[in-house]
Order: structure tokens, then C-alpha cells, then sequence
């Protein structure tokens, strides 16, 4: 920062230009600085794989990189594993504004100093989350349908992203509508294709944010956003190898997200470390006036890195609802026997160790009637088609002329080259939603139903009739569902990798799950906007654990792509 005072104008001149880490050490011998600043420049590189939000912007404070740098190495990376090689199609299309942005905020940084954690540091968006036409990015939810229509503004997160100085680099692949068009893989899209795990060739990424997942997991990105609605934060982290955050519906804005259900969406980060998840969900959480429901969230935003204490589990105590969520599952689930049971088991020794004390069981006493239940169906479907067409209705404008969930369901039918190739055919969902009569009756009674079952009956009751301060579950099967009908939140760590011997199954026409070396996570869950405390949890795990570094994608799917390359 003293050279960037001390000499603002020569340093924005090497910046611009992306001269050599040799023209900034002559800057700094020249302005008299230490020779802890020019260490600070010679310092290794990090290496994107894994590089964190902090150490980015060591490098970018100490003029090592610029964001300028930082973007081209991110674009060169995606087109090493995105439609070459592993083919991993986890990117939709590229921000073609990115590079523009990034050379504006490294001159701001040379001239002002950086104005977050997320100045000048790169962000994928999952491609249902809304981008001013003008950048020159679609927002479509994967659909042809979509393709060139006019949004009119950005997301509410997106708006905050600008705000803390942070550059989209692009659009993620997702489940077509978030998973909700109708049987078909995760991961899959009419304009992405069949997104794949890095972990193991063509593996299922879990979804609905599978691109969010996969290029996080292997340096596409510094950070990505993702939506769930129930499950679609938390499975892709976890078959990512990932730290994630599904935050309380209403901590985090919906505005401009294309939608399923407003008593279910959320957006939150994934990111390779709860530090890195930390400090973008500080910085996109808050009240928007485009959203109702984030003016029922607490007045005050936490700063969330200020939760994370590895010494967070001492004295907490944490349960493990086992009914229906672990008892009787089999090997592809989370049953005691499972590769997922046995490195759950260890986990809880872990949590122990760490100081907590581990309540097994705390059963929900709704965990049954949830699983027997179909609210959850009953709320989406009648949700999704009025909030749709409200969606499509507020377009500026749509080439395709599409303007309701019914012409959506025409659209696909009337090219199938685009939206149903042969295995990816369904529109159940769709079907199911159109047929919906508004709100019923029957949709209210379901929807109270769920907000008992998640929460008073479910998640609250287990808390309080066991004196608990979280929930802890592996982040497959059931997990997702009390938190997703309650609208709480979830937060996921590496757990484990599937072991080699793995029977490996299918998952869909082009996917297989599981697989050897394959990620699976583990869930901290907790009540309405205690994501402070369950980053903490998440963090003293996972500082404890480092099962992230434990294993690689496969040697196919890992860039080669450095910053070294880019600098010369």
C-alpha cells in the first residue's frame, strides 16, 4: 500500500500494461522501500487450484499480479477442462466485460486501495442469477427458451459483488430451472449439456449448482454463488470436495434469481474454505427492498470471519438425528455400513475431540412424517408457475416470445434438437406445475404443514429438547429437506472420498455415481440465521480435518494454467 500512495502513477502504468515483476521491483528500489516490499513481490505465486481470497490479495496489494492477470489465467484454465479435454462443461459462457472490469479496479487499487476482501477477485454466478444485458451476459437457467432475453436490472447479490469490487468472470452450468423442469441428471442443460465431476470421469456433480461446484473445486474461479431450494448447495459442495453456506431464506437477497419458491430459494457461496465462504457471505447478506423476506432478517449483518475459532466446538453441543436421515441406508447413502457411514462415524470422534459434546440420537420428531410427506411437492409446483410467469412476464424482452410457464413447456417441445435430445426428454415438473390452480387451500394447509415439520416439530425441537446448538449429518440423502421446508440454514465441509474399491453405479444417461475418489461432505444444520455459530463449527472441523487436501481431481481435469504463465 505504501508503494501505491508513493507512486501511483508509475505503478497504474505497469499495471495496465502487465509489465513484468521486474518493472514493479524497480518501482519499489525506486520509491526507497523496504526490502520486505520487494520480498513481498518475489514471494511464490499461489497456486490457483487452490488459491484463497486472501492469498490473492497479498498478491495483488503487493503488486505481484494484477486482476487483469488474475482473468486471464481464470479464462485460460476454463478452456483447458471446459469443452476440451475432460470436457467438464461446468461454464455456460464467459464475462467478455471481465477484463474491462478488472483493469478499472486495478487502477482504483493503485490510486485508493481496495474497497473488500472481493476487490478485483473473480466470482462465477450460476447461470439462474440475473446480469445486465449490456455486460454482455445471458441469464437463462441453462434454456435455449431464455437465450437473449433482456433482464431488467442485476440480482440483489450481484449488486453487492459490484459494490465490494468483485468481477463476474462468467456463467456457471446448471440443472436446467435449478432441477426443476423435470426428471433429468444433475448437472444437465439444454445450452451446457451434461456438466461432470473433476473427481472422476464423468461422475454426477450433484445440482442444481453443478458448474458453481465444479469450478470451484478446481480453480476455474477464486469463488462461485450458487441457489438451493432443497439440496442444491449442499450436494454439489459436497460432491465437490467444497465448503458452501445455504443461508436462512431471507439473509441473502432473491431479486433478480430466476425462481423456484420464495419460501424455499436462497443463495449462498461455494468456495474451496469456510474463510473464503465467510467472506462472501458477509459481504452479499443484507436487507434488499426487492425481496421481502430479507426485512424479516436481523438488523445487523454479522461479519461472518469473525466466526471462525478453531476452538468454536468447545463446550457445544452437537446431535445426530439419525432416524430416517442415517438408519437403513445403503451403500450410495448414508447408512453405518457405507463409505459415507464410516467417515461420518470418525467425524463425530473428530468433533469430540474438538471439545464438543456429541448427543446420538436427537431425533426430529417430525423425521418420519417428513419423509412420508408430500408439502414440499405441493408448495414448489404451486409456487413455481406463478413466480415464473411473473419472471418471464417481467422481462424486458425475450426473442424465443416465451412469456409463461406454458409456453415454456411449447417451447421445449417445438425444438427438441435444442431442449430434448434423446435421454433428456422430461418436462414432468413442468407438467406437474402447470396443472396447479394458484392458491389453494390445500396449498396453504401444505405450507404451514412445512414450516411445523421443518422447524418447530423438526430442527427447533430437536435443539431445544436436547439442549443442542447444531445438527451434524452427512450431506447426502434426506439431509437437506428439514432446513429446505423450514427455510434454515446448512453448512458443509469436506467429509471424505469414496474408496477405490467402490462399486461404481449410474446416475443418468452420461453420469455415474458413486465412483472412486469422489467427494461427499458433511452438514452442519442449525435454526433460522445461525449461520454465525455453524461457520464457526465448520471451520474447527474442517481446520482440524484438511480432508480437502487429501485428494485431486483427476489428472485430466486439473488446468495447468498458472499465473507464472501469464506474467511471461
Amino acid at each position: 500500500m505504501k508503494l501505491l500512495r508513493l507512486c501511483s502513477s508509475v505503478l497504474f502504468l505497469c499495471l495496465l500494461r502487465t509489465l513484468s515483476v521486474q518493472c514493479l521491483i524497480t518501482v519499489k528500489e525506486n520509491a526507497g522501500l523496504s526490502r520486505r516490499d520487494i520480498d513481498a513481490v518475489n514471494a511464490p505465486l499461489p497456486d490457483l487450484y487452490e488459491a484463497s481470497i486472501l492469498e490473492l490479495q497479498k498478491g495483488l496489494d503487493a503488486g505481484q499480479f494484477t486482476s487483469v492477470d488474475l482473468i486471464k489465467a481464470y479464462f485460460a484454465r476454463i478452456e483447458e477442462v471446459n469443452l476440451q479435454g475432460p470436457v467438464l462443461r461446468a461454464v455456460i459462457e464467459m464475462n467478455p466485460s471481465a477484463l474491462a472490469q478488472a483493469a478499472v479496479l486495478d487502477a482504483e487499487r493503485a490510486v485508493s486501495g481496495k474497497r473488500s476482501l472481493l476487490h478485483g477477485i473473480p466470482v462465477i454466478l450460476k447461470d439462474n442469477i440475473a446480469t445486465i444485458a449490456s455486460e454482455g451476459m445471458n441469464t437463462t437457467a441453462g434454456s435455449f427458451a431464455l437465450l437473449g432475453s433482456i433482464v431488467p436490472d442485476d440480482a440483489g447479490v450481484v449488486k453487492k459483488l459490484r459494490e465490494a469490487g468483485a468481477i463476474i468472470l462468467g456463467k456457471a452450468n446448471l440443472s436446467e430451472f435449478a432441477e426443476f423442469r423435470g426428471n433429468l441428471p444433475s448437472g444437465w442443460s439444454g445450452r451446457g449439456g451434461q456438466t461432470t465431476n473433476a473427481y472422476f470421469p464423468s461422475a454426477d456433480p450433484c445440482g442444481s449448482s453443478s458448474g458453481s461446484g465444479v469450478t470451484t473445486s478446481i480453480g476455474l474461479t477464486t469463488v462461485a454463488l450458487g441457489t438451493e431450494t432443497d439440496g442444491s448447495i449442499t450436494c454439489p459442495t459436497g460432491n465437490n470436495n467444497l465448503a458452501g453456506v445455504k443461508p436462512s431464506v431471507g439473509l441473502t437477497s432473491r431479486a433478480g434469481v430466476i425462481p423456484i419458491s420464495e419460501h424455499q430459494d436462497t443463495v449462498g457461496p461455494m468456495a474451496r474454505s469456510i474463510t473464503d465462504a465467510a467472506i462472501v457471505l458477509s459481504l452479499i447478506a443484507g436487507k434488499d427492498p426487492n425481496d421481502n423476506f430479507t426485512l424479516a432478517q436481523p438488523p445487523i449483518v454479522p461479519d461472518y470471519t469473525k466466526a471462525l475459532n478453531p476452538n468454536a466446538l468447545v463446550g457445544a453441543r452437537i446431535g445426530v438425528p439419525r432416524k430416517v436421515f442415517l438408519d437403513g441406508n445403503d451403500l450410495t447413502g448414508n447408512g453405518s455400513e457405507s463409505a459415507i457411514g464410516l467417515a461420518f462415524e470418525k467425524a463425530l470422534d473428530v468433533i469430540r475431540e474438538l471439545g464438543a459434546t456429541v448427543v446420538d440420537p436427537a431425533d426430529l420428531p417430525s423425521a418420519e412424517e417428513i419423509a412420508r410427506s408430500n408439502n414440499e411437492t405441493v408448495v414448489l409446483d404451486t409456487d413455481f408457475k406463478i413466480q415464473i410467469n411473473a419472471w418471464l412476464e417481467g422481462l424486458i424482452s425475450i426473442p424465443s416470445g416465451v412469456r409463461s410457464l406454458a409456453d415454456l413447456i411449447a417451447f421445449d417441445n417445438a425444438n427438441p434438437s435444442l431442449e430434448e435430445p434423446v435421454n433428456f426428454t422430461s418436462q414432468s415438473e413442468f407438467i406437474a406445475s402447470e396443472a396447479t390452480t394458484g392458491f389453494t387451500d390445500a396449498y396453504f394447509q401444505s405450507l404451514a404443514s412445512d414450516k411445523e415439520l421443518g422447524g418447530a416439530q423438526g430442527i427447533d425441537a430437536a435443539l431445544e429438547m436436547f439442549d443442542l446448538d447444531a445438527l451434524v449429518l452427512p450431506a447426502q440423502g434426506l439431509t437437506t429437506v428439514p432446513a429446505a421446508i423450514a427455510g434454515y440454514p446448512i453448512v458443509t465441509v469436506p467429509l471424505g472420498f469414496f474408496p477405490s474399491n467402490v462399486t461404481i453405479g449410474s446416475a443418468g444417461p452420461e453420469t455415474v455415481y458413486p465412483a472412486p475418489g469422489v467427494p461427499f461432505g458433511l452438514s452442519f444444520l442449525g435454526t433460522a440465521f445461525s449461520e454465525f455459530d455453524l461457520i464457526g463449527f465448520a471451520f474447527a472441523y474442517e481446520q482440524k480435518t484438511k480432508t480437502r487436501l487429501e485428494r485431486r481431481a483427476f489428472p485430466a481435469a486439473i488446468p495447468k494454467t498458472q499465473l507464472k504463465d501469464i506474467l511471461g
